[in-house]
């Protein structure tokens, strides 16, 4: 298969962590991928894979030059399979493969990335994409927002990370806890900070590092020095390598009010780190069952976070390795070689309907 991935958005988030490990795992099966983007991070980071990629400008939706550029693309590459993300997607490369016959994919990240306007029903009618989504509850909400939607439109694989060869043997100390998520207000990092300073007052050693920029970066530096956790807390950036970071971390933070299957916790499940989050999107769906008590209520304000923080501060160190295994070994059930292989199938299937239609 020759499969081309395309992503205009500006900013890096979960989807684009998902089509660059399911790009390089077909990839190494021998399958033929190009990656289409703006210039920038995505297209540096797949280059550095060692992935065919074109940064590319988009201009405004229908933009007949870029709908032209994508048609000679995907002639000249033979492309048998279009994989979009965001609605401009659809409404530059998705328009030519529906004019050149090739089948479309749609990877959605979050129910509300679909909006039911007329101008996405028609689209959507006319190009009859496969929506394929990561987890259960994304699924459900789809289905519920846009009653357009028939649930056998709608496919449903796991995303999986590869998960680490062995979990952490090493409990540090003081204990260093991590977020990765972008610094958006939704990604609850305020709540993170203020039950940080709740134990800070309560004598505990710990160190907090943040990796990832956003929106409200300068906003969450202000409330890190007005609670006193600048000695406590350690910003690194935008990363290209965020699980280097999370190898040397112990417990990952979730503290986020919107999510559908994070990319950032199943990466700190691989790595075999100790999770707290909150229930909310498809986080449930790969959870460890056994570690349930880390799963706060959606609603939960930053105080319950430091009743949480506080009992893993207290657990003895083979407990929390224990756990740390736990954690792992779900990566392990739920990894990027099983994800590859039912994606493939999927593709493979697209691509053979689409041919007998």
């Amino acid at each position: 298969m020759n499969i081309c991935f395309v992503n205009s958005t500006n900013k890096w988030g979960g989807v684009k962590s998902w089509t660059l490990d399911v790009a390089r795992g077909l990839a190494d099966r021998g399958h033929g991928i190009l990656i289409a983007g703006r210039p920038g991070p995505f297209i540096d980071k797949a280059g550095e894979m060692g992935l065919d990629a074109l940064g590319l400008s988009f201009g405004p939706d229908f933009n007949p030059p870029r709908i032209l550029g994508f048609i000679k693309i995907f002639k000249a590459r033979r492309i048998d399979l279009v994989v979009v993300n965001v609605g401009k997607d659809m409404r530059t490369a998705g328009i030519a493969a529906k004019i050149l016959g090739i089948p479309v994919v749609h990877r959605v990240g979050l129910a509300g990335d679909m909006r039911n306007t007329y101008k996405v029903r028609l689209l959507h009618k006319w190009i009859r994409p496969r929506i394929l989504v990561p987890c259960e509850q994304i699924k459900r909400g789809l289905l519920q927002e846009l009653p357009y939607l028939a649930p056998e439109e709608i496919t449903v694989i796991l995303t999986g990370k590869e998960p680490a060869p062995a979990p952490p043997a090493t409990v540090h100390s003081p204990l260093r806890f991590i977020s990765t998520s972008q610094l958006n207000a939704d990604k609850g990092h305020k709540d993170a900070l203020e039950a940080l300073a709740e134990l800070k007052k309560q004598g505990y050693a710990f160190e907090y590092h943040i990796v990832g920029t956003g929106r409200i970066e300068a906003e969450l530096k202000n409330l890190a020095t007005s609670l006193g956790l600048d000695d406590r807390v350690i910003w690194h950036g935008f990363q290209k390598d965020v699980r280097s970071y999370l190898r040397k971390a112990d417990v990952f933070l979730l503290p986020s009010h919107c999510e559908g299957l994070p990319n950032t916790l199943l990466e700190a499940m691989a790595e075999g780190l100790v999770c707290l989050a909150r229930n909310i999107g498809g986080i449930k769906e790969i959870w460890p069952r056994s570690e349930a008590r880390l799963l706060i209520p959606e609603g939960s304000a930053h105080n319950e976070f430091a009743n949480e923080l506080t009992k893993i501060l207290n657990i003895p160190r083979t407990r929390h390795l224990d756990s740390k295994n736990t954690f792992w070994e779900s990566a392990n059930r739920n990894s990027r070689h099983r994800m590859i292989g039912i994606i493939g199938n999927f593709f493979k299937h697209a691509i053979e309907n689409n041919n007998l239609a």
